[in-house]
This record gives structure tokens, C-alpha cells and sequence, in this order.
């Protein structure tokens, strides 16, 4: 589990991480979302004990970071965005050498379990150098496995592969996060939505959102999307809809089809239909759709200046 309390992380004049509170509970995926420079990579970096933070406190795995890193660090498995392989090496005799690092007992057999689990057993005598980005992305996870930890945080694990390397990552993060805390940052929203159990989205080192990708979309979205489909003059029914009260950014989309937003909690569909047919237009469908995750997020960090992380 991890705990963050007040948590800041300041780069000279620049505060990086803002006063974040949140926690990752065991068995859950925590996503942890935000454009470049929100603070993701830094909080990672100050939870695994990269960097000391400029305040507040935060555990893992029941230790504080700062008190007890040590332990924390025994604790903890991290995938950093750019995985740390020696590629002249063989993947076992990598994972050995990471193995006799920790100072793991039964090397042998703890590497060779390791593989099994991230399906690497075959690739065993390959040389690192030789792999494909994504079996060097599974190499990594390994590492990040090796000593069982508790807690895994991964930084961008998906990024640069191709789709079939993404579904077997993502389908072992998600039998991975059965049983521990799982951290993990990402900029594909729909990764977000497909297997994490909990989204944080951050943005300019504070966190602006949290909850479950469902009640993201639910309630912090407030409005709801529809579309209507017209036999043509959708420019009329622009004009008869934009007037209705509790009608929110009526956008013309072609000769023959709008779309608005309404209050999720005043329905004033009716009233639409009532319109439409008084200004004698004919409508062919009117269909629905939740605000995506990825409108919530744009919402949330539009203002963000996209800066790198340091």
C-alpha cells in the first residue's frame, strides 16, 4: 500500500509535485495520469527513493520513505520509463546479477520463476541486445519482480510498442495487480480505462481528479453528449436548439447532423424534440454518449504549458 500526505518536490523556483495527498491500496491498479511535466515521473522517483522530497511524508508498503528507505526499497519494484538493461548480457545472467544484488536466496530458481511469470523462460540464453522492445519491456518487469516486492510502480511501461507487445504487457499488469499495489503512469488513456482500477489525474504538480474510470465519466464530466441526425438543415436546428435553456455548445457537424451537451442532472431532451418538430425538421436518431475520459482529461489539463519533466 501507499500512502501520500502532503507530499512537494521543489526544482529551485520550480515546484514540481504540489501538496499531493492520495493512496494505492493492495490488489488495485492505480493509474496515474497527466501531460509531460505534471510531476508523475518525480513522485515515482521520491516513492522508490530515487529523491528525497522537498516536503510532506508518504509510506510504502508501511515505511516511510525518507526514515526508512531501505526498507522501503526492499519492498518495492520499479519500472522506470527508460528500463536499465545491460544489453551484451543473456537474460538470465542479467536477473542474476540484479538477483545477487538484492542478495536473494536460491538464485537459480528465483530468476527461473521470475521468467516463467513474465513469460520469458524460453528467452532465458538470448542475449537482452538481441530481444524486441517489448520482450526488453518483459525483461524489465522481471527485474522489477525479481525479490516479490509489494509494491510495483511503472513509469510509461507500454510506451514505444507496438499493439500485440501492449495486450501481453498490459495482460500481465493486470494478474500482477491482483495481488499487489500496483502504480503505474501512462499517457494512453484507453490503457488507463482497460486496467486500472483507480485513475489519479495530475496536472502541474497538484492532483485535479480522482476516482474509478467509471465515475470519472459520471460525475466529473457534469454534462452529457448527444447527436442528432437530421434529413439536412442541421444549420436550422442549430439555431432552434442554441436557444433552449440547459443547452450547452451546440456544434454544427455537417448538413445533416449537430451535437450539444445538457446537465446530467436536468434532461432536456424533450424540450429538443419539441423544437425540432415545431420548426418542421425532420430527425432520423438522437443518440447519447458520456464525456470519454480523454474529453475529462483535456478538460482538466488544457491550460498545461507541456513542459519536460527534469
Amino acid at each position: 500500500m501507499i500512502q501520500v500526505s502532503n507530499l512537494t518536490k521543489d526544482y529551485g523556483a520550480r515546484r514540481a509535485v504540489d501538496g499531493l495527498n492520495f493512496e494505492a491500496r493492495q490488489g488495485e491498479i492505480t493509474g496515474f495520469l497527466g501531460p509531460n511535466g505534471a510531476g508523475k515521473t518525480t513522485t515515482m522517483r521520491i516513492l522508490t527513493g530515487y529523491m528525497p522530497p522537498t516536503d510532506g511524508t508518504a509510506t510504502v508498503a508501511g515505511f516511510d520513505i525518507v526514515k526508512e528507505s531501505l526498507e522501503v526499497r526492499k519492498r518495492v519494484g520499479y519500472l522506470p520509463e527508460t528500463v536499465p538493461l545491460y544489453t551484451e548480457m543473456t537474460v538470465f545472467s542479467y536477473l542474476k546479477f540484479m538477483a545477487d544484488l538484492r542478495h536473494l536466496p536460491d538464485v537459480d530458481n528465483v530468476v527461473s520463476e521470475t521468467l516463467d511469470m513474465v513469460g520469458l523462460l524460453d528467452r532465458a540464453d538470448g542475449f537482452i541486445g538481441n530481444l524486441s522492445k517489448g520482450m526488453r519491456q518483459r525483461v524489465g518487469l522481471a527485474q522489477a519482480l525479481l525479490h516479490r516486492p509489494e509494491v510495483l510502480i511503472l513509469d510509461e511501461p507500454t510506451i514505444g510498442l507496438d499493439p500485440a507487445q501492449i495486450i501481453e504487457v498490459r495482460n500481465l499488469i493486470r494478474e500482477i495487480g491482483r495481488e499487489r499495489t500496483v502504480l503505474l503512469s501512462t499517457h494512453i488513456l484507453s490503457e488507463a480505462q482497460q486496467i486500472c482500477d483507480r485513475i489519479l489525474i495530475i496536472n502541474k504538480g497538484k492532483i485535479v481528479a480522482e476516482d474509478t474510470p467509471e465515475n470519472l465519466q459520471a460525475s466529473l464530466a457534469g454534462a452529457q453528449r448527444v447527436q442528432i441526425i437530421l434529413r439536412g438543415q442541421a444549420d436550422k436546428a442549430v439555431e432552434e436548439i442554441s436557444g433552449l435553456a440547459g443547452v450547452q455548445n451546440v456544434i454544427l457537424q455537417g448538413e445533416d447532423r449537430l451535437e450539444f451537451q445538457y446537465d446530467i442532472q436536468n434532461d432536456i431532451r424533450p424540450n429538443v424534440v419539441r423544437a425540432v418538430i415545431k420548426a418542421k425538421l425532420d430527425m432520423l436518431e438522437m443518440r447519447t454518449a458520456s464525456l470519454s475520459l480523454e474529453d475529462i482529461f483535456l478538460q482538466l489539463t488544457k491550460d498545461d504549458s507541456a513542459e519536460s519533466e527534469e
